[in-house]
């Protein structure tokens, strides 16, 4: 019989966590999917039930993001505009079923190159806090995901929240996703913009590109070049398709090639920082 515990404390969680290799499930909307067998081979660690996991709150240092946090949680929530390339991806996780259950932190363990979650998130410079019986720590969300399907996790590690610090929570922000249809598709490219503004000039700005790599990336590039300038419709015109191209490694599967998604990418990029303009 598979072995299975739903613990309703983090400490509780963490210990049997430390007593040997375990399946972490909290929505399993991934997990399943990826199953070839009829049922899990490996012992469950279901964390559904740790309340402490779950909401959205204001911390000293700018906000927490639970990691139990559903999608449909991140759609209803009261946040500010810098998060609204979260919310509008939230919107494109699947149907409104799945979005019930699936939480943020499994579609970034889960680590696709196609997870909507992660160009959002790496605008707003979050950080993945993990846990284990020897303690938490954290890291940026940028060097959380180090390839397809793989992470910095530890087997005795959990991820227990995200944390989005307060310089990043200020600016509005925007994402556009392209795929075959309009809904309920896995993404060809896309694109998270966050741009600060004062005195009609673009104080500070965030560009990532999301499944035209291995791993989602920021164009630090781009944005230190953009940073100065006038905050008016048309700043999109100074985005070169070469310097979005040189950031990126374009993958190919059977949704697009690597040259497809590298010309899809640059004109994206410019769309949806018009989008997050003031």
């Amino acid at each position: 019989m598979l072995e299975y515990d739903r613990p309703t404390a983090l400490p509780d969680a963490l210990r049997i966590l430390s007593d040997g290799d375990r399946l972490v499930l909290a929505g399993g909307t991934d997990v399943y999917p990826a199953t070839k067998a009829q049922i899990l081979k490996q012992p469950v660690l279901d964390i559904s039930a740790l309340a402490a996991l779950r909401g959205i709150s204001r911390t000293a240092d700018g906000m927490r993001i639970g990691a139990c946090t559903t999608w449909s949680d991140i759609i209803a929530a009261d946040l500010p505009p810098a998060f609204d390339a979260l919310k509008l991806a939230a919107v494109e996780v699947g149907a409104r079923q799945i979005q019930n259950v699936a939480t943020i932190a499994g579609n970034l363990c889960n680590a696709s190159p196609a997870a909507d979650g992660v160009p959002p998130l790496l605008v707003l410079d979050a950080e993945v806090e993990m846990a284990s019986v020897r303690g938490a720590r954290r890291v940026a969300l940028e060097n959380f995901i180090t390839g397809v399907r793989r992470t910095v996790l530890k087997d005795d590690e959990m991820v227990t929240a995200l944390h989005v610090p307060e310089p990043s929570l200020g600016g509005r922000s925007s994402f556009l996703k392209l795929g075959a249809r309009k809904h309920l598709v896995i993404s060809i490219a896309m694109i998270a913009a966050r741009v600060d503004t004062a005195d009609g000039i673009v104080t500070g700005l965030a560009l990532s590109v999301g499944s035209c790599s291995a791993v989602a990336v920021r164009l630090p590039a781009v944005e230190a070049d953009l940073v100065g300038r006038p905050a008016r419709p048309g700043l999109s015109a100074h985005i070169s398709d070469a310097a979005v191209t040189d950031a990126l490694s374009p993958i190919d599967d059977v949704r697009a090639s690597a040259s497809y998604r590298t010309h899809a990418a640059a004109e994206l990029v410019r769309r949806t920082l018009e989008e997050a303009l003031p």
